[in-house]
């Protein structure tokens, strides 16, 4: 049996690899691909989910536009790490299939109410705006979520746009907040998890010479990708994100975590978009997050390029 997800995403090199392995995971059932603005805006977002989907040879996968800025903030977005097109590397043809005409938001409430309870998981790999205007439009579908399981936050590691924030919650701290307080059961793959899965160049190469088009382009990717975050963190390669999402899915022996409670900092300055984790449970807050901590990247490498290399 097919797990069905909904992937809400905002295309980033790193997004791109996700969305192909989810589509190479006979496991798993894309019931459509949500974009959000983030990385680059959502007018680029958008396309950038239809190339992906194009790219993957996987053209009837439905994409929707959402969310075009956060919901108090001015957008910040990415391009200093992403490139202006946001999938900067590869030259990639502009896409032939079309946006849907349905908003995001309206797509997954929709697919939430139709679908039965507790059977549609949300992969986030972006901004969380899109979840928290589906809530707040229809409370209902809070218990009709079988798992959200989302990209980002940090604690020991810190943050990768400012001294204490990840990206994905800085750009939009209030939709994290209010979607980790829904009740939902949820899993939080954390930098102190993704810093681990490095692009080397024995990593990249396998996907440089698969004989498919996704290999290549998927090497182009990580070789943009990674001239920002390896000289920023002097590591072998840079972190590669968003693909622990779908790999939790597929494997989630290959983390280790712990079930504590995650708190968002919507307030300080200073700390804006700050994931307070409560790793050592030394308060008495009740846990709202599955926070992953760990990972084999060996086996997650070896299950991305297994999967990748029977693509289009």
């Amino acid at each position: 049996m097919t797990l069905p997800i909904i992937i809400d995403t905002d295309p980033g090199q790193d997004d791109a690899v996700a969305i192909l392995l989810a589509l190479a995971s006979p496991e798993l059932e894309v019931l459509g691909i949500t974009a959000v603005a983030g990385n680059v805006p959502l007018a680029l977002t958008e396309v950038n989910a239809r190339k992906i989907c194009e790219l993957a040879g996987k053209p009837d996968v439905k994409v929707y536009a959402g969310a075009i800025r956060p919901l108090l903030h001015n957008l910040v977005t990415a391009e200093h790490v992403h490139g202006k097109t946001g999938l900067d590397g590869p030259v990639l043809p502009e896409p032939k299939m079309p946006l849907q005409k349905q908003h995001a938001v309206d797509f997954i409430i929709e697919t939430l109410m139709e679908r039965p309870a507790g059977t549609v998981t949300i992969c986030t790999l972006g901004p969380l705006t899109n979840i928290a205007l589906a809530l707040i439009k229809d409370p209902r579908i809070s218990s009709r979520i079988k798992r959200i399981v989302a990209m980002g936050g940090g604690f020991f590691e810190g943050g990768n746009i400012t001294p204490t924030a990840e990206f994905n919650i800085y750009v939009d701290p209030q939709a994290a907040r209010l979607v980790l307080n829904a009740g939902i059961p949820f899993t939080l793959v954390p930098l102190d998890c993704t810093h681990q899965v490095l692009t080397t160049k024995d990593r990249v190469a396998k996907f440089r010479t698969m004989k498919n088009n996704s290999g290549p382009a998927i090497a182009s990717m990580m070789d943009f990708f990674e001239r920002f975050d390896a000289e920023k963190y002097g590591t072998d390669g840079g972190p590669l994100h968003d693909p622990c999402v779908i790999a939790w899915l597929l494997h989630p022996e290959f983390f280790t975590s712990r079930d504590v409670n995650v708190s968002v900092e919507c307030e300080s300055q200073l700390t804006m978009g700050m994931t307070v984790v409560d790793w050592w449970k030394v308060t008495n807050r009740k846990p709202n997050a599955t926070v992953c901590r760990g990972v084999n990247a060996d086996q997650l490498f070896d299950l991305l390029t297994e999967r990748l290399a029977r693509m289009a």
